[in-house]
């Protein structure tokens, strides 16, 4: 279900936490009951091989991870055979393989496309002057993957990671509206199109025709439909073919802005998303 955010002293936090979504996350080796998961032993070794500068032998694999040697000699026969891992020319030491410095090259390239990707939404938080957030769908709901907060210490927040409703939120109506028209009237029969403000369009026809506009329009909006008192733009980024990849947008506290003054910010968005698509999309 997607989330419901609400205003507690001044701050919009996602309805059952205190401030940010934080998880617990269990030791990498504990399964609870003292043993590796069986599904996490191929990752272990691929680290230990890539963490030791003259490679490992199968031995030392698992003299290092407390692991059976059976068990460590098989999972290296796989690694080896899928190019995860290679031999060297004593037959025994192992080392990284093309796969596993492939993999390696594009965790590289994701991080430096985050980095482009949240420089482009630190400048457009500082021309806004509110919090612009990088948005994609996802099966609950519209997901927050990336964002830049404003300074003023009245804002509206929902954290990374959280999900936003599709039908009421700028971000939303930015995706429903790249879809292709007959498409677009399925996805909105399907939705559950919940009740959030006096504002909502709960009526499947109003929203179709109101997601129209955004393709004519080139952006869409939120006008206190999924929370009373905030306001939001969002416009379409596209990849190299021109086909929906994420929503850019921004949402600030009607206190101080109105929808009209929202909308006029809105080639700032245009602008920066061209940019975003070049350099998530176009290479040298």
């Amino acid at each position: 279900m997607a989330a419901k955010a609400k205003v507690i002293s001044g701050t919009a936090l996602d309805a059952g936490e205190e401030a940010t979504f934080s998880e617990t996350v269990p030791t990498a080796r504990d399964t609870g009951s003292g043993r590796v998961a069986t599904n996490m032993r191929a990752c272990y070794i691929m680290e230990a091989v890539a963490a030791a500068p003259n490679g490992l032998t199968p031995k030392e694999v698992a003299d290092s991870l407390d692991l059976p040697k059976q068990t460590v000699y098989r999972v290296c026969h796989s690694l080896v055979d899928e190019r995860f891992l290679f031999r060297a020319s004593d037959g025994r030491t192992l080392l990284p393989g093309d796969r596993l410095q492939a993999l390696v090259s594009n965790v590289s390239q994701s991080s430096r496309n985050h980095i482009l990707r949240h420089q482009i939404l630190e400048r457009v938080a500082r021309a806004v002057g509110e919090t612009v957030n990088f948005v994609m769908p996802q099966e609950s709901g519209m997901s927050y993957v990336d964002r830049v907060e404003t300074d003023w210490p009245f804002r509206v927040e929902l954290p990374i990671g959280s999900s936003v409703p599709f039908h009421c939120t700028a971000s939303g109506k930015a995706w429903l509206g790249s879809l292709p028209h007959a498409e677009r009237a399925r996805m909105i029969g399907a939705l559950q199109l919940d009740r959030y403000t006096e504002r909502t369009i709960c009526n499947p026809n109003e929203l179709l025709a109101a997601v129209e506009k955004v393709t004519l329009l080139g952006y869409s909006t939120d006008n206190e439909e999924f929370m009373d008192g905030m306001v939001a733009v969002a416009v379409p980024v596209t990849d190299d073919q021109g086909r929906y990849y994420a929503s850019l947008a921004f949402h600030a506290p009607t206190v101080r802005l109105d929808i009209d003054q929202a909308i006029i910010r809105r080639d700032i968005l245009l602008e920066a998303a061209r940019d975003l698509s070049k350099a998530l999309f176009v290479s040298d």
